[in-house]
């Protein structure tokens, strides 16, 4: 049976919530329970005020509490990556001052998604702010919410930054690739293709990240596991929940789901902030009587 070196471990790195209390406040002891829960079943990191976390949608002194109570809970657990991305230079450069005098492992930092910028602007966008970490950095590429992929050759061009270490790869699978061709091994390549976790695993493409882990981080768990040694039955068993619970909060709406979810698994607050509207009774009740969201409520308690 064919199974990873034995100094290959998978790495995997759960994308959390943000819990709110009504009004947008931070539910400190609600974030408290999420992470734990990461640490509990093995997770090997977390990205605090990723996509996930909803960081664009925060009142500033909501992001700033989440950075401050989410690393301080994190601390010595994990990894522990902070999102910094916003949609200007100005507004990303105050969040990176902020988490500056907070020690991270590494910050992420989204495409400015608003205006689409050339080439040139976003090199001088990335290494400036790089320049100004005191954390490594991470690029994040996430096409489907910013309309377009980070072009290669800006990737090239800003892998030789010395305070830039990689890219969390939200893009299609060939263009992840194609990076990972190009690119030196000391320039890390995070995937987030939750569809095709045991599959990247078995290739070797060690390291990972999604959101989806945050709600399911036993069953992402189980796959790295199961990869480590050959058993790739039973990777593929535990790929086929991860998918029919994304599927499940794709038919629901992932972020009322996802919040529903957490809740069900007595881990409270609200994930899904204003405009997002919770579910309806009758939609709550078909979700949490789904097959695949049932097992996923009694086996991760």
């Amino acid at each position: 049976m064919w199974c990873l070196e034995m100094n290959k471990k998978p790495f995997l790195i759960s994308a959390v919530g943000t819990p709110l209390k009504d009004g947008g406040a931070l539910h400190r002891e609600a974030l408290s329970a999420h992470l734990s829960d990461q640490w509990k079943h093995g997770i090997d990191g977390v990205l605090i005020a990723g996509s996930m976390g909803t960081a664009q949608l925060l009142a500033d002194d909501a992001y700033r509490d989440l950075i401050q109570h989410g690393t301080e809970c994190a601390r010595g657990c994990g990894e522990v990556f902070v999102g910094v991305g916003d949609t200007s230079y100005d507004r990303t450069r105050c969040r990176i001052e902020y988490v500056n005098s907070i020690k991270v492992d590494a910050v992420v930092i989204l495409t400015p998604y608003l205006i689409r910028y050339q080439n040139t602007e976003l090199i001088d966008y990335y290494s400036t702010l790089a320049d100004i970490s005191d954390a490594p950095i991470y690029l994040y590429d996430l096409p489907a919410l910013v309309g377009w992929s980070v072009p290669i050759e800006v990737i090239l061009d800003l892998a030789s930054h010395p305070n830039i270490h990689g890219i969390k790869c939200s893009c299609p699978l060939g263009h992840a690739r194609m990076i990972e061709d190009q690119v030196g091994q000391s320039f890390r390549i995070i995937h987030a293709q939750p569809l095709l976790l045991d599959r990247l695993l078995r290739s070797e493409s060690l390291d990972h990240l999604d959101g989806i882990f945050s709600l399911a981080p036993a069953w992402t768990k189980s796959i790295g596991d199961a990869a480590q040694v050959g058993d790739w039955k039973k990777a593929s068993d535990y790929q086929n929940k991860i998918i029919q619970l994304i599927q499940l909060l794709a038919r629901f709406g992932v972020y009322p789901s996802y919040s529903a979810l957490l809740n069900a698994r007595d881990i409270p607050g609200n994930y899904a902030p204003r405009p997002i509207h919770a579910l309806a009774e009758v939609q709550l009740y078909e979700l949490l009587n789904d097959p695949i969201a049932r097992e996923l409520i009694h086996c991760s308690g």
